[in-house]
């Protein structure tokens, strides 16, 4: 039996769904009245529980062989945030200390390749990088790298666990409406964009699901496997999508100064309403940072193989399309 933590989340449900087709039984632990459309008509047990809680996520343990913990909140806030240092970083503290005590075969937790630390250009990022919880950059940086440690002091403890860092996850079944998810959304219709100079790496989410499942089966205890995909500029993905929809449209490129300026009146904006953040500076430090990232451990070990971006962004656009005809039939 395999519990996942997070199995509503982009991610989490399209693991749940792969590890449904392998045969293999799953339980997955929601928050009460958590949204449990994302796994709609799949054969899964579903235990309520809070990861802040340590005595409520016992017994979604009992039975349990592996844990997959997802569950946590992605922030491109920059600056604190207690909420998000509290569920990434204590959460984590918390499933990893539970699971060591239920005896479970296998821990896998899904960090981010936020959790290392940012390196000048001219470095290729692999994971002797080390990693980094005094991160200036913003709280969710800071709460993935001092999760990953704690996953990291408890193997040493004797916990079974492996640790994965994706790059920027994109694909279909992104039924929670992720920054770039929505990005592509507007683009699929918009007939004029406002794009912002940079490039990063994103891999497809069916790909990460299958490094994560290796990395329960093939992976090393106590080691850390990155999940990237391609570097590719901004740009290259708007003329993907657009010649994918077959628009006709233009563009308006920002320049990076005049967007960081903007970018701080969104954010305020943003707190204010407490609405969910497209554009920050942090998103924009990020697509200036070195991406060049390398998976060859992953590919080693683990037998990690991704796509190509623009099949994730054909099977992404056509999810979108159907998704969107439902709602409308509904």
């Amino acid at each position: 039996m395999n519990l996942v933590t997070g199995g509503t989340g982009h991610i989490g449900n399209v693991l749940v769904k792969e590890l449904l087709k392998k045969g293999e039984k799953v339980r997955v632990l929601v928050l009460p009245g958590e949204d449990l459309s994302p796994l709609n008509g799949l054969d899964v047990e579903i235990v309520e529980g809070n990861v802040l809680d340590q005595k409520s996520i016992q017994p979604a343990l009992e039975g349990i062989e592996n844990v997959f913990h997802l569950a946590g909140i992605i922030s491109i806030m920059p600056g604190q945030d207690p909420v998000v240092h509290d569920v990434n970083v204590n959460g984590t503290r918390n499933m990893v200390k539970a699971a060591h005590d239920a005896g479970v075969k296998r821990f896998v937790y899904t960090s981010s390749i936020h959790a290392f630390k940012r390196m000048p250009f001219g470095i290729t990022i692999d994971e002797q990088i080390p990693i980094d919880p005094d991160s200036a950059i913003a709280a969710y940086d800071r709460s993935k790298a001092e999760a990953t440690l704690a996953v990291l002091a408890e193997t040493k403890l004797g916990l079974p666990a492996v640790i994965v860092c994706p790059t920027g996850v994109i694909g279909p079944f992104d039924y929670k409406n992720s920054e770039l998810g929505m990005l592509i959304q507007g683009w699929m219709v918009n007939k004029v964009d406002f794009l912002i100079e940079g490039n990063y790496d994103f891999v497809d989410v069916r790909d990460v699901v299958q490094g994560i499942i290796s990395a329960r089966d093939r992976g090393a205890i106590g080691q850390i496997y990155i999940l990237s995909g391609e570097l590719v500029r901004v740009i290259d993905i708007w003329h993907m999508v657009k010649e994918l929809v077959n628009i006709k449209s233009t563009f308006i490129q920002l320049p990076t100064k005049l967007a960081i300026f903007s970018a701080k009146f969104v954010q305020l904006y943003y707190s204010m309403a407490k609405s969910k953040p497209r554009l920050t500076t942090y998103s924009i430090e990020t697509l200036h940072t070195n991406a060049v990232i390398t998976n060859l451990k992953a590919r080693v070990a683990l037998g990690y193989s991704p796509r190509s971006l623009r099949v994730t962004i054909a099977d992404t656009i056509i999810w979108w399309q159907e998704k969107k005809l439902i709602s409308q039939k509904r």
